[in-house]
């Protein structure tokens, strides 16, 4: 290598971006423990790509197993498999806590008795074994033979639920060092293996029909209890209290809603009738788990793909090289990297840890203080979540739910999301205007003409997007996409060859524990809204207030948007919104489209609303600000997107609903509203500090021009010249003062 082109390379600014960072729960493993796990997460991934494909073992090996399954599998076992086969990975890779003690430390006598947990573990799954065995030679099962109830019951059940209760306990207190497997942990993936035999041997019958009645056989009921705490003890570990909390609030008002007064009163239901149904597309198999073993481990192998062939730093190097040498660059450079990444990443704090690292470092160098670097970052992130076509897996989701198209969904979020980033930029740059901040220098930055000799490393993206609105199914769609990555890769020194590719496979096996339980833990959350009703009665509630007030009707399904998602991962704070408040405001006579991107953008801004803003905490500790002042700060820098929603119901033109000439204007419109109502909240307006009544009236021809309608359009920009006029002849208090270090 020249030393000219070792200077050029010194230059690249991030490295490591696409390293998956490392949870503090994580067990690293070691040589055959090592070797075992990551060929289990290798394959888990690839068992995913080869049945969405369609393809059989035969084919995809070569060799004729006719004993193994063929793809594709029934619907409803393939989720049983999915969540199964992520459970037994997850327990297996995430300790109970963070508390590794020393070898010399452990806690032997606990594992002991968790070996002894095994005993009910494996007969659990041997019965269930042996029930699909029976009923391969003519039983007839049904849920009121006593002989196969006392089966169920005592051989089947009360083993498993020992075993998995028992297990979760003895978690909490056991201690095994890092690299070591946790005995309590292996029996709750065999518990968890036990659940998904059981369900695939009786949902195979005709019993999958009498779930919900006294025909179904109560061994059900047991799997779906042991399955549901299985289920929220991953969550726990790998997405933190707050989804388990909200889900044990609905869980517990399944026994206590016959007590509750008004709308939150509802039938009592027996335990035996809410588990035979909770494990049903009525709940944890439903739409949520539909999309996370489908679509969003699809992308998550994507992901991986690129992450493996260091596409995520040749992006964010390309953000620094085309937007670095701006006023306040490293945070300009942290709108377009972050909202790239985010876009694919299902999290938005999981982006804030994986770019965040490298931009609020920079952002505070050029001189933002450490709560704004930590906010636009977060900001950012969420972005991701709303950005076509992709959005973090939530334009599936909702197609999922609603059975609208998802190309139609993907175009009707682009006007929303480019107000989101427009709205961001324009605050990132008022602050650095504010402040006299300069951008980073040319020696500091990559090259942007090398950069742009690498574009060709956009092309999986680029068919991503093509195959899609070529009408190309999603999954073959990303499927093209992955392979595309890999060719692609040959063109740059990081070439995937089988160890790069099985590497791949791995990682997006461990990407995909933290969304899929999250998925099937919303999904215990979609149940019991189903199940009780209280959804309905919830939808009455917002037909009742916007009978005074259609505007307060839509504060309030906000609001409760918000709050159901505070603490939550994007996809599950989503699907639990939609099933709450959707049918609601579809009711008031919005259109299901409408309805649910209102629902949706508001489930995604709850990751830096305060006060539980998950973004923006994880912003906090990268950038060691204090996480409430963080949050607030982050609040205010994404505020114009509190305001997008509404502008949805008022013109839905903003949706794409419309003719082009419609759709422009509400756009254009939008835009120069966002700039108004971004300065207003700055305090900055064409070059100068503005007055505080200037900063009214800014944001209120900002509501103007963003309502939609000619007349208030010419209000707004009426408004706006007036302003713009006082704000040059009269030069007032706050009024235009010299820019330090302006471009």
């Amino acid at each position: 290598m020249t030393d000219h082109t070792a200077q050029e390379d010194d230059h690249l600014i991030a490295e490591g971006v696409d390293e998956e960072p490392v949870e503090s729960n994580r067990r690293m493993y070691a040589g055959r423990n090592l070797a075992i796990v990551s060929a289990y997460a290798a394959f888990y991934a690839a068992f995913h790509m080869a049945a969405l494909n369609g393809l059989s073992i035969s084919e995809w090996t070569g060799v004729s197993v006719p004993l193994l399954p063929t793809f594709p599998m029934e619907t409803w076992n393939f989720r049983i498999v999915h969540i199964a086969g992520a459970l037994a990975l997850g327990f297996t890779l995430f300790a109970a806590n963070a508390n590794f003690p020393s070898e010399d430390k452990e806690t032997p006598v606990l594992g002991y008795i968790a070996y002894v947990l095994m005993i009910p573990a494996v007969l659990s799954l041997v019965m269930a074994l042996s029930f699909a065995s029976d009923i391969k030679g003519g039983v007839m099962w049904n849920g009121i033979d006593e002989g196969i109830k006392f089966k169920e019951t005592y051989l089947y059940g009360l083993p498993l639920i020992v075993a998995t209760f028992g297990s979760i306990v003895l978690s909490w207190f056991h201690r095994r060092a890092r690299p070591g497997f946790a005995a309590p942990d292996a029996v709750l993936a065999v518990c968890g293996i036990a659940v998904a035999a059981y369900l695939i041997t009786i949902y195979g019958t005709l019993m999958r029909n009498s779930t919900g009645t006294p025909f179904a056989p109560i061994g059900i009921s047991m799997a779906a209890v042991a399955g549901t705490a299985l289920i929220m003890e991953l969550t726990r570990r790998v997405a933190g209290m707050a989804l388990i909390v909200i889900a044990g609030i609905f869980l517990c008002y399944v026994f206590v809603g016959q007590y509750m007064p008004g709308f939150l009163n509802a039938p009592a239901i027996t335990w035996q009738r809410f588990f035979s149904q909770v494990y049903t597309d009525a709940g944890i198999l439903g739409p949520t788990t539909a999309v996370s073993s489908t679509y969003i481990i699809l992308f998550i192998i994507f992901a991986a793909f690129l992450q493996a062939s260091k596409v995520g730093d040749y992006f964010v190097n390309f953000a620094f090289a085309a937007a670095g040498r701006a006023r306040g660059g490293p945070a300009k450079v942290a709108i377009f990297a972050s909202g790239l990444m985010g876009m694919i990443n299902g999290t938005s704090a999981g982006n804030v840890v994986a770019t965040g690292s490298l931009t609020i470092p920079l952002m505070k160098k050029v001189g933002y203080h450490k709560k704004t670097a930590g906010a636009v970052e977060a900001a950012a992130s969420t972005g991701g979540q709303i950005m076509p076509p992709i959005m973090g897996a939530g334009a599936f989701i909702m197609a999922e739910i609603t059975g609208i198209p998802y190309t139609e969904i993907a175009l009707a979020a682009v006007i929303p999301a480019i107000l989101y980033f427009v709205s961001v930029y324009f605050m990132v740059d008022m602050e650095a205007a504010k402040l006299g901040m300069r951008g980073m220098s040319e020696d500091e930055l990559p090259k942007f003409n090398k950069m742009v000799r690498q574009i060709y490393l956009f092309i999986p993206i680029i068919i991503l997007i093509y195959a899609l609105f070529m009408g190309y199914s999603v999954i073959r769609a990303g499927t093209l996409a992955t392979v595309a990555a890999a060719v692609v890769s040959w063109l740059t020194p990081n070439r995937m060859g089988l160890r790069s590719i099985v590497k791949a496979f791995e990682l997006a096996g461990v990407m995909s524990v933290q969304i899929i339980a999250v998925c099937a833990c919303a999904g215990i959350i979609v149940g019991v809204i189903s199940l009780t009703g209280v959804g309905a009665r919830f939808s009455a509630v917002l037909l009742g207030i916007a009978d005074a007030s259609q505007l307060l009707a839509l504060f309030f399904a906000m609001c409760i948007a918000i709050l159901l998602g505070m603490g939550m991962p994007t996809t599950a704070a989503y699907a639990v919104a939609a099933s709450v408040v959707a049918p609601g405001l579809v009711q008031l006579g919005i259109p299901q489209l409408t309805a649910h991107f209102f629902v949706f953008y508001f489930a995604v801004l709850s990751a830096i609303t305060p006060p539980v803003a998950l973004a923006s905490y994880a912003a906090a500790g990268i950038s060691g600000a204090n996480p409430m002042e963080t949050s607030v700060t982050s609040f205010k820098i994404g505020i114009a997107a509190f305001v997008v929603p509404f502008m949805f119901f008022y013109n839905s033109a903003i949706l794409m609903d419309g003719t082009w000439p419609e759709v422009l204007r509400a756009g254009a419109t939008a835009v120069v509203g966002v700039f108004f109502l971004s300065s207003g909240v700055q305090g900055w307006f064409m070059g100068g500090r503005a007055a505080w009544f200037l900063r009214l009236g800014l944001v209120l021809a900002a509501l103007m021009l963003i309502e939609g309608g000619i007349i208030s359009d010419l209000i707004g920009v009426g408004l706006a010249v007036a302003i713009f006029f006082i704000q040059k002849m009269f030069h007032p208090k706050g009024g235009a003062i010299p820019v330090r270090g302006a471009d």
